[in-house]
């Protein structure tokens, strides 16, 4: 039986003055909810502070994004090394890195072997952007990023994956519920190829884009999708706790 998730990532939004508030807003409500896995990825200089208020609680510390190398001359990157000391997961390939900073597939796939390897788990991003998926070609686009993000990776269940259709990230624009849940088990198909369908059918893979209070249950109750990457609903904490607690109730009655 998969645990599912609901992790927030932040983005760059939030001084350590407003994550610290946020986490304060959220915690007590959000640590009662059971049957899920909480994460919660704030800005690189905020995790110190939001760690210190998470000890002790159900709530878990993701990173948003790390450097490949474990130390050198990389001026303003962030190493594996140094988020090891201080979070357990750490978000790789997210379109918005693809996009706006030029990271491919070997880029990905360097990050995903050094994270692995300094004890961080991956939470691996993937998806098609519109106009890939206005031609049909989906499946071709997702299955070359798995392929490559995971090439030279053994069989692992420490990593995560997140299927989030670029079309869908900060548009307001979400996949159905019924078109995520098939993606997602061509994903686990492609997994278990260059795995097993043991491993495959181990891995958490979630659905994010646009994810609301309004839309979550749809996606949770396809047994397919084991949870969220949520964006812009995870800074609003009233409705971040509503999420976790709709996919906690869904795990209770349908996994």
């Amino acid at each position: 039986m998969r645990i599912p998730f609901i992790i927030g990532n932040w983005k760059m939004n939030t001084t350590v003055a407003e994550a610290t508030g946020l986490v304060h807003d959220m915690l007590g409500s959000l640590d009662k909810v059971e049957r899920v896995r909480k994460v919660i990825c704030p800005p690189f200089v905020s995790l110190t502070a939001v760690g210190d208020l998470l000890r002790g609680s159900s709530l878990i510390l993701g990173a948003q994004n790390m450097c490949a190398e474990a130390e050198g001359a990389y001026t303003g990157e962030i190493s594996p090394l140094m988020l090891a000391q201080l979070c357990q997961f750490v978000i790789l390939g997210h379109s918005e890195r693809r996009r706006y900073f030029g990271e491919t597939d070997q880029t990905v796939n360097a990050k995903v072997v050094s994270a692995l390897k300094h004890g961080l788990q991956p939470i691996l991003c993937i998806g098609e952007k519109l106009e890939e998926n206005e031609a049909g070609r989906t499946e071709e686009v997702l299955e070359r990023q798995l392929v490559q993000a995971l090439n030279g990776v053994a069989g692992s269940t420490d990593i995560v994956i997140a299927y989030e259709p670029v079309w869908a990230i900060g548009t307001g624009k979400a996949a159905s519920a019924e078109q995520a849940a098939a993606t997602i088990g061509f994903i686990r198909d492609t997994l278990a190829r260059l795995w097993t369908g043991e491993i495959a059918h181990s891995l958490a893979i979630l659905y994010g884009g646009s994810v609301t209070g309004d839309n979550i249950a749809e996606f949770a109750s396809h047994q397919e999708i084991d949870g969220a990457l949520v964006g812009g609903a995870s800074l609003r904490a009233e409705e971040f706790v509503h999420i976790a607690k709709q996919i906690a109730s869904i795990a209770k009655t349908c996994r």
